[in-house]
């Protein structure tokens, strides 16, 4: 009886080896088909991206001496003006995450490993800093104001207790902010759009001191 019971035992087991083992493949199989649809959509949009091959995937520097790796940049045909931006978002699949290069006043929005925007920022005057290293949306609003400066913030992200966001400002040459990042409006609606709350943001680089006006 007892034979025939871990004869039992030990059919049952393997058959329940064998249903997670199919089930497993099958994920796989899924995964794998999703990643290749992903690669053709952004192969297909080689007009408006650089999709760089598996072996000589760039290393972007990110705060604190680490680093991320990217499957693909937008191409830009030539250096953005404050007030412009590009967006595509065809093709790419992950996790939002957003880099902000002070140094070259230059926001980039990434999903997963695809770069789906970039635009020209406003960052703070010297005596109100933009913090550097890494950060999450913390809370989000649409329609904020700003009681401290008594100004709009369209389409804020907050990244910190004490207000420092990303929000639609306008973007000039000679503008700066207290502290706060500011972005073209429609680039704003479209960040606001797909970045969530825990939205990973990282600030690096301190730029050289900017004696534009606040805003």
């Amino acid at each position: 009886m007892n034979g025939k019971r871990l004869g039992l035992a030990i059919a049952l087991a393997v058959a329940v080896l064998l249903v997670l083992n199919h089930w497993q493949q099958q994920r796989d199989a899924s995964a794998r088909q999703a990643a290749r649809q992903a690669q053709e959509q952004l192969a297909q949009a080689s007009e408006t991206r650089i999709v760089y091959p598996a072996d000589a995937l760039p290393q972007l520097k990110l705060p604190g001496g680490q680093e991320r790796t990217v499957r693909s940049l937008l191409k830009v045909p030539r250096q953005l003006n404050h007030g412009e931006f590009a967006w595509d978002d065809n093709g790419a699949a992950g996790p939002v995450w957003i880099r902000v290069d002070l140094e070259r006043q230059l926001i980039s929005v990434f999903r997963g490993e695809d770069e789906i925007g970039t635009a020209v920022i406003l960052y703070g005057a010297p005596e109100k800093p933009t913090p550097q290293g890494a950060f999450r949306v913390i809370a989000k609003a649409t329609d904020h104001y700003s009681r401290s400066y008594d100004a709009p913030m369209p389409f804020m992200l907050r990244l910190t207790d004490d207000g420092v966001a990303i929000h639609a400002s306008r973007v000039r040459p000679d503008g700066a902010t207290h502290g706060c990042l500011g972005v073209p409006l429609r680039f704003a609606e479209k960040l606001y759009g797909v970045a969530g709350m825990g939205t990973e943001v990282y600030i690096l680089d301190k730029p050289a001191p900017n004696p534009g006006k606040t805003a």
